[in-house]
């Protein structure tokens, strides 16, 4: 593994724990740690709607792919991310207290996406191996599918509730908005490359492409967690993690710890409701786009423009983040978001006004994402960033699974009127605004920018 560059005298240093970088050595972090990010970031972006039009072509409903595609992630991350992410806060090893959460996924997630590349043949010879038995040749497939799929998101949860924390324990603080500002824009190049690219051929080519994807993975991942050295830690306190414990009161640690101070439900009720807000235009944009007569050609296109501009600013936003705070950062974005949102539910009635309002969605959202990115590693306490982090992810999670219901129950009763999903979107935007707003004020009590101390 790499270590830090020695700095000079004539060197600027940055320090994160007993870590400490040169110019050059924050250089080589930052390239690391964003080269396991692209491979991370062509996995998230291509694997779900590849998934969703192999369970279409098995004749899946809705209701299934729903349920596979969006419910069982979010089930998933909240039964597994608390456990894993406190785990990692008290592990201690030659290895690091991250980088072994990290690399044992990867094996798992790589048989996953093998499997999911020979779901149909998997599916046709278990179909034949039952004979009368068989629910048909469809059900086999999906049964295939479900199995490797629900492998293939057991290793990205684990992963997701550690990677955070890694970045927080090896990126210093006075560079991190940048950081994620760079973060996003691979997430954005990763997209911009799937979807112009590759989207295209997943319908003929989807096994090729997931055992390309797992390859690409499978390498360049654990590449960056060999090149990526993580510093030394205290002892870690005890609690939730201690082997002698019983599970009961684990558990009641692990909420006493998170939730019982009301200064970080705020937190992780702005946050959340940030997140949530996009989550209704994404969901049925599409069918807003048929609606108002807009081709998917074009919407790809406009959909494409958003990562554009969202790519040209990522680094700025990240800059802004570092310099006034992601917090304050992040009250902005939602507050031009909520206007946005509002202004598009209002006027939204054509292709071209559609196309306004969708591009202001994406750049918006994701500028909210952008600044916020770093927003966790500044006000969680480091020693236990990656438990309140799935705390945060548990709150979020529950959002997610029921927003989505939620909204379609209210489109089926408003006879399919997709202008109230940007009308959704603004409400829960201008929720945020007034939570993030409440959590700024204790948050500048704790000691604002210059002298904050996260409480425990």
């Amino acid at each position: 593994m790499s270590r830090p560059s020695v700095p000079t005298a004539s060197d600027r240093s940055w320090r994160v724990g007993t870590l400490v970088y040169t110019t050059g050595g924050l250089a080589v972090l930052f390239f690391w740690l964003l080269w396991g990010d692209f491979a991370w970031n062509l996995k998230e972006r291509a694997v779900a709607p590849i998934a969703q039009l192999m369970l279409k072509g098995f004749h899946a409903s809705d209701l299934v792919v729903g349920l596979l595609v969006g419910s069982l992630p979010a089930a998933l991350g909240m039964l597994l991310a608390p456990v894993v992410s406190v785990r990692s806060d008290r592990h201690r090893g030659r290895w690091g207290r991250r980088i072994p959460f990290l690399l044992i996924p990867v094996p798992i997630a790589v048989t996953g996406l093998a499997g999911l590349a020979f779901t149909a043949p998997i599916g046709s010879a278990l179909d034949g191996a039952l004979g009368n038995f068989s629910p048909g040749i469809h059900s086999a497939r999906l049964l295939v599918f479900a199995i490797f799929w629900t492998l293939f998101e057991v290793a990205t949860v684990i992963s997701n509730a550690v990677f955070g924390g890694l970045i927080n324990d090896v990126v210093p603080q006075e560079v991190i908005g940048r950081f994620f500002g760079l973060f996003r824009a691979v997430s954005l190049i990763a997209g911009i490359l799937f979807n112009f690219w590759i989207i295209g051929h997943a319908e003929a080519h989807y096994a090729w492409i997931f055992l390309g994807i797992g390859l690409i993975y499978g390498i360049g991942f654990p590449l960056m967690c060999f090149k990526v050295r993580e510093g030394e830690y205290p002892p870690p306190p005890p609690g939730a993690a201690d082997k002698k414990v019983h599970p009961l009161m684990a558990m009641g640690t692990y909420l006493r710890e998170c939730f019982a101070n009301p200064y970080y439900l705020w937190v992780f009720g702005g946050i959340t409701l940030g997140f949530l807000a996009n989550g209704p235009v994404n969901a049925f944009s599409v069918f807003y786009a048929k609606s108002v007569g807009m081709s998917m050609d074009a919407y790809g296109k406009y959909l494409a423009l958003t990562y554009v501009i969202s790519l040209a600013i990522s680094y700025l936003l990240g800059s802004l983040a570092d310099r006034f705070h992601p917090l304050r950062a992040g009250i902005a974005a939602t507050a031009l978001y909520a206007v946005a949102m509002i202004w598009g539910g209002l006027f939204a009635r054509s292709a071209g006004t559609f196309a306004i309002a969708f591009v202001l969605h994406g750049v918006l959202s994701g500028a909210f994402m952008t600044c916020t990115a770093s927003l966790g590693q500044r006000l969680f306490p480091r020693s236990k960033f990656a438990q309140f982090a799935s705390a945060n992810g548990i709150i979020m999670g529950a959002g997610f699974l029921l927003m989505p219901p939620l909204v379609g129950l209210l489109l089926d009763f408003s006879g399919h009127v997709y202008r109230y999903t940007f009308l959704v979107s603004g409400g829960l935007a201008v929720a945020g605004f007034f939570v993030l707003l409440v959590a700024h004020g204790k948050f500048m009590k704790l000691g604002g920018p210059s002298a904050y101390v996260a409480p425990e």
